[in-house]
C-alpha cells in the first residue's frame, strides 16, 4: 500500500487475519527500535532491517505489536526509501521488491477488464463467479492460440468477433481469420450492380 493509505487499524486487522502487508511509513511516524536484524551486503542497497514498535499515542493503540522496518538506497532515483511490514519471514530485499511490484495486480485487473468480456454473470455465488471468469479466460486463451496458429493479422478481439459472427457459417477457420490477398480480390471477374448506373 502507498503511504497515503497507512491505516494502522486496518493493517492490524490484516495482521490478525494472518495476512501480510507492505507499506511505506509516513515521515512523522514515531517508533522505537526493538531489535536490529542482520542486513545483507552493501551491494543489495539495504541500509537497515529492524524490528520496531510504533510509539505514537493513537498508533500504538491501533497497532500494539511489532512490525518490520526496512530502509533501502534507491540508486535509480538517488534516494533512501523506508518500508514497513508485518512479514518477518522473507528477506529485506523481498520486502522492497513486493512494494516495487505492487501495481502488477492493478495492471492485471485492468487487462481483465479490457480483454475478458463478462457482461452479465450466470450466478452470484463465489463458485458461479469463479466458473464464469475461468470460462472467459479460457475462451480468450483459445482465441489467442487460434490467432497465433494461423498468424492472423487481426487483433485477438477482432478474431473473437469474426468467430462469433460466423459461428453458423461453413467457413474454414483458417480462411476466416486470415485476410485475403488484395491481388486475388482485384482479379476476380465479378459483375456487380452499380448503385449510380443511371445517373
Amino acid at each position: 500500500m502507498d503511504k497515503a493509505y497507512v491505516d494502522f487499524e486496518a493493517l492490524f486487522r490484516f495482521h490478525q487475519a494472518q495476512s501480510f502487508w507492505v507499506s511505506r511509513p509516513k515521515e512523522n511516524m514515531k517508533f522505537k527500535t526493538i531489535e536490529q536484524m542482520e542486513t545483507p551486503d552493501a551491494e543489495s542497497g539495504i541500509i537497515e532491517d529492524a524490528r520496531i514498535r510504533v510509539t505514537g499515542y493513537k498508533s500504538s493503540k491501533l497497532y500494539p505489536e511489532d512490525m518490520r522496518f526496512v530502509r533501502v538506497y534507491d540508486p535509480v532515483n538517488d534516494t533512501i526509501v523506508d518500508f514497513i511490514s508485518n512479514n518477518f519471514e522473507v528477506s529485506a530485499l523481498e520486502i522492497t521488491n513486493i512494494y516495487r511490484h505492487r501495481w502488477d495486480i492493478e495492471v492485471f485487473f485492468k487487462w481483465i477488464k479490457q480483454n475478458i468480456v463478462v457482461k452479465t454473470l450466470w450466478g452470484y455465488s463465489e463458485n458461479a463467479v469463479k466458473v464464469h471468469l475461468w470460462v472467459a479466460i479460457i475462451s480468450y486463451l483459445i482465441v489467442a492460440r487460434i490467432k497465433t496458429e494461423y498468424n492472423s493479422p487481426y487483433s485477438i478481439t477482432e478474431v473473437a468477433t469474426l468467430i462469433r459472427i460466423s459461428a453458423l457459417e461453413k467457413t474454414e477457420l483458417c480462411t476466416l481469420v486470415v485476410k485475403q490477398d488484395v491481388s486475388i480480390i482485384s482479379n476476380q471477374n465479378v459483375k456487380e450492380l452499380s448503385l449510380f448506373e443511371d445517373i
